[in-house]
C-alpha cells in the first residue's frame, strides 16, 4: 500500500506573521485552541497545511536547527491570469516581503515569480501563458 501526501508542515519562527503572509494568498488558518503554537487550513483539494513555530516543533525533533541559505522547498500557488502572478507579487513585495525572482515568462509556458515567506520558504506564483 502506497502512502498518501496530505498535510505538509512549515515550521515558522512568527506564526501571526505567517498567516497573515498566506492570508494574502487565499490561505485561511486557524490556531489550534489547546496549542497555541500550532495553526492547520484545510485546502479544498484535501490537502491540510499546517504552520508550526519553531517553539512548538523543535521538542519533537531532537537536534533540529532553522535551515540556513536557499529555499530547499517551495510551495506553488496557481492564478488564473498572468496579470494575476504580476499583481501578487507586487502586493507581496509592497507588503514588506522579499521577492527571489520578479515575474517572469519561463520557457515552459507560465508566468512565474517567486517571493519568500517571512521565514525565508520560497512561495511560487504562478498562470499558463495565453497560447499564441
Amino acid at each position: 500500500m502506497n502512502p498518501t501526501l496530505n498535510t505538509i508542515d512549515i515550521v515558522v519562527s512568527d506564526l501571526d506573521a505567517s498567516i497573515a503572509f498566506y492570508a494574502r494568498l487565499g490561505l485561511e488558518f486557524k490556531v489550534d485552541e489547546h496549542s497555541p503554537g500550532h495553526a492547520g487550513c484545510d485546502l479544498p483539494n484535501g490537502l491540510h497545511v499546517m504552520l508550526d513555530t519553531e517553539g512548538f516543533r523543535t521538542p519533537f525533533l531532537p537536534g533540529w536547527s532553522a535551515p540556513t541559505g536557499g529555499p530547499r522547498t517551495l510551495l506553488c500557488f496557481e492564478f488564473e491570469t498572468p496579470a494575476g502572478v504580476d499583481a501578487r507579487y507586487a502586493e507581496l513585495v509592497e507588503a514588506g516581503h522579499r521577492g527571489i525572482a520578479e515575474p517572469f515568462d519561463a520557457i515552459w509556458g507560465m508566468r512565474y515569480a517567486t517571493v519568500a515567506d517571512p521565514d525565508g520558504n520560497g512561495v511560487d506564483l504562478y498562470a499558463a501563458l495565453p497560447a499564441s
